[in-house]
């Protein structure tokens, strides 16, 4: 390195002496080399450089084909609420009503399938035939007077089968009998004709297969062993009884069928629902009374020739003429487990569509409801206990809560209207004047039978009954004024007497005898329960037309219409009903298809009949617009 610093000084100096003296000497040969220096040391990182600018967006590229559209789902329903204590026990085939509901002492849950669908071809597991006709039977397995409260709601019916069978939440569903059933395994014990056929009471000729079994009503012998009642709704109807022993494993056997004779009182007209008295006899209920055209301007006479809707009724008596003053009243089978029963139709108790009565724990006092448009709560006194062959008969007057039209809240306070006191010997004496009429007397614009007009003339105390010429029946015409209107027209009467004449399907009532027993009296009748207040439960299946005509004593809005409801009464120490007040209703959802009210499936829909269990809860049997009518269990509780 000092080589080369001395080789550039004198370099330097050579330059400098030459500028100054002379010309430059020749350029000195080029040194060697200089060696390499060490290597510096690594300078530190630069700083990053900032990001670039975001290039421009590329140009879109063009819309993909459209796919194919997929399947449609299936119509959406309105939202839907479930009531709290509402439980689906059972439903049953489509085209059905859920009839007879009746709980035994030994807790057994009979009901029927009426009028199903013809067309159902499914067999459930435990019955290998069809439900394709009136069908009786029995929840087998469980004991209802010891019924969980937890019990399971069964589904809405989905799959064939279940739409056309008895799908029940608890229990299996046994067939006892179908319309036409003759139990030929039985013998001389079966029925030659079959279950639920009617005959003419002359000629012994069938009239009818009877495809609706309605009220059921079961009379012990043994803790196993009885005879089911069961009602067959038509024109004509009958009563049939089955005699049945339970085995261990809860499945019924049936050791004799029979259909109860009422040709000694010329038949029945529609059995409806019914009951079983305290001292053990069923009350079967007329409902479909033959007309005298008294209450309702487009019923003709019955007597009218152009009248054909009496075929059937005509065929029972053949060849007498009918009687329409014989049919609509509550006939009691009495010596029911013995082998010919009798059979007395209470005249006493009125003449009207008959859906049930009700015999309160006093033995005396009997309600019956008007299953009609514009009907009547009929309440009747007997004289003597467990004797219903004469007594009073009164009709209920409604007041309805001020301000209050919603039927789930509207109640109703009830005083009483008597109408008058009858026996059945008696009434029989004004009833058999209107015996041999037929169709040779109608005279168009008159009356054969009673007349508005005669029942107006009773209503403000005339003497007389009017002559023909002044709107008089032809029967009574001009005669001395006696009671016959109040037990042969019975709904005219009450109204003209100020009761309430607008109940619309006043359907089943029920009450549960121990409870109301205990309510009443303060005795110790329900095990592990003090019940200090009593009810009878009321069906209404249609809260429709003159409940909600805005005039009268009742004035509900519309609200639940179709659908109906569950009332209460009240029932004070005198077994006398106080007031009604809701329970619970149905409830309607618009479709958003069709714009039409239909009854919500979770909610009732049209309840026929009520039964009440030793607890409390309430069983529920459907006559409404579902494919598949339910069965349901109800506690009051839930919502008190």
């Amino acid at each position: 390195m000092k080589r080369v610093a001395y080789s550039l000084i004198a370099a330097a100096v050579a330059m400098a002496l030459t500028a100054c003296d002379g010309d430059d000497g020749a350029q000195g040969a080029t040194g060697p080399k200089g060696e390499q220096g060490t290597a510096g040391q690594d300078g530190t990182n630069g700083t990053n450089g900032q990001d670039g600018v975001d290039g421009t967006d590329g140009t879109s590229g063009k819309d993909g084909v459209d796919g194919t559209d997929g399947t449609d789902g299936t119509d959406g329903r309105d939202g839907s609420y479930s009531v709290p204590g509402l439980v689906r026990i059972a439903t049953v085939p489509a085209g059905a009503e859920v009839t007879g509901l009746f709980l035994s002492q030994g807790g057994d849950l009979f009901f029927n399938v009426q009028h199903p669908n013809d067309t159902n071809t499914e067999t459930d597991n435990f019955n290998n035939t069809p439900f394709n006709t009136g069908t009786v039977g029995v929840l087998t397995g469980v004991n209802f007077n010891n019924l969980p409260s937890n019990i399971p709601s069964a589904p809405v019916p989905a799959s064939t089968m279940e739409q056309q069978t008895v799908v029940s939440a608890i229990g299996q569903y046994q067939i006892l009998g179908q319309t036409g059933d003759k139990f030929s395994q039985l013998g001389d014990k079966g029925l030659a004709g079959g279950l639920g056929v009617h005959y003419s009471i002359s000629t012994g000729e069938e009239i009818i297969k009877n495809d609706n079994p309605d009220f059921n009503g079961f009379i012990p012998v043994t803790a196993d062993s009885g005879y089911l009642f069961t009602n067959w709704e038509a024109y004509p109807g009958g009563v049939s009884r089955l005699k049945m022993s339970k085995s261990t494993t809860g499945k019924w056997s049936i050791e004799e069928a029979m259909m109860v004779d009422f040709d000694g009182v010329k038949g029945t007209a529609a059995n409806c629902f019914g009951s079983v008295s305290p001292w053990g006899t069923p009350l079967t209920s007329e409902e479909w009374i033959v007309w005298s055209a008294v209450d309702t301007t487009q019923d003709p006479q019955w007597n009218n020739p152009a009248e054909t809707g009496n075929d059937t009724m005509e065929a029972l008596t053949a060849p007498d003429f009918p009687n329409p003053y014989r049919y609509g009243y509550i006939a009691e089978i009495q010596n029911p487990t013995t082998d010919t029963p009798d059979v007395v139709k209470h005249f006493t108790i009125g003449r009207y569509e008959h859906e049930n009565s009700v015999v309160m724990p006093d033995r005396r006092t009997v309600y019956s409801s008007q299953d009609d448009t514009g009907g009547v709560l009929f309440k009747f006194i007997a004289d003597q206990p467990e004797d219903l062959s004469a007594g009073v008969l009164y009709a209920a007057k409604l007041k309805q809560d001020s301000g209050l039209t919603d039927p789930a809240v509207t109640g109703f306070d009830i005083s009483w209207v008597e109408l008058g006191r009858g026996s059945n010997a008696q009434i029989e004496t004004w009833i058999a004047e209107y015996d041999g009429i037929n169709t040779s007397d109608y005279v168009e614009g008159q009356t054969s039978y009673l007349s508005v007009a005669d029942v107006k003339a009773w209503a403000t105390g005339a003497a007389t009954y009017p002559t023909i010429e002044n709107g008089g029946g032809k029967v009574t015409a001009g005669k001395p004024m006696d009671n016959r209107a109040i037990f042969l027209e019975s709904r005219q009467a009450a109204r003209q007497k100020g009761a309430t004449a607008e109940w619309r399907k006043l359907e089943g009532i029920s009450i549960n005898h121990n409870r109301v027993l205990e309510a009443v009296t303060g005795q110790d009748v329900v095990p592990g329960e003090v019940v200090d207040k009593a009810y009878m439960y009321i069906g209404i299946a249609d809260i429709d037309k003159t409940m909600i005509d805005g005039e009268g004593d009742i004035q509900l809005s519309a609200r639940v219409k179709d659908c109906g409801g569950v009332y209460r009464a009240h029932i004070d120490n005198n077994y006398n009903l106080t007031r009604i007040e809701p329970v619970v209703m149905g409830s309607t959802y618009r479709s958003s298809l069709t714009g039409a009210e239909r009854c919500d499936v979770n909610q009732l829909s049209q309840p026929d009949n009520v039964i009440v269990m030793e607890d409390g809860r309430i069983i529920i049997g459907e006559d409404g617009f579902q494919e598949n009518n339910t069965l349901w269990l109800y506690d009051p509780k839930q919502n008190n």
